[in-house]
């Protein structure tokens, strides 16, 4: 059985809490990176249950971030939106459960007309 896909939006969970993020947003992704990495044993309370398979789209400044174990980085090659909304189109013909993290409500709306369900960033980023 395929675990299930859990794709974060970077640039929106990163934005989510003012920490100084956007003084060196590729370091502010590899934070991000390294805090979801239990997840992908363990899953996310009350959204997946372990083990699931993490996706971590990056954007801009912060392409290039390296994988970790447990955490694929997909460096997107233009809008992060399009590239989290073909993973979640190619998880949907896979027939396999997708959860998009993200709070941007336009992203919301294409992932879901894929089959994702969607979780707002607190979910994997406590404030």
């Amino acid at each position: 059985m395929t675990s299930p896909l859990l794709i974060v939006d970077a640039a929106n969970v990163v934005g989510s809490v003012p920490d100084g993020w956007w003084r060196d947003r590729r370091a502010a992704a590899e934070r991000l990176r390294d805090h979801l990495a239990p997840y992908a044993a363990a899953g996310v309370p009350g959204v997946l249950a372990g083990p699931v398979d993490i996706v971590l789209v990056v954007e801009g400044q912060a392409r290039g971030v390296e994988p970790v174990e447990g955490v694929r980085v997909v460096s997107a090659p233009g809008s992060g939106d399009d590239t989290i909304t073909e993973l979640a189109r190619e998880a949907a013909a896979a027939d396999r459960r997708c959860v998009v993290v993200t709070a941007d409500r336009e992203l919301r709306r294409r992932v879901t007309a894929h089959g994702a369900d969607c979780a707002g960033p607190r979910t994997v980023r406590s404030v």
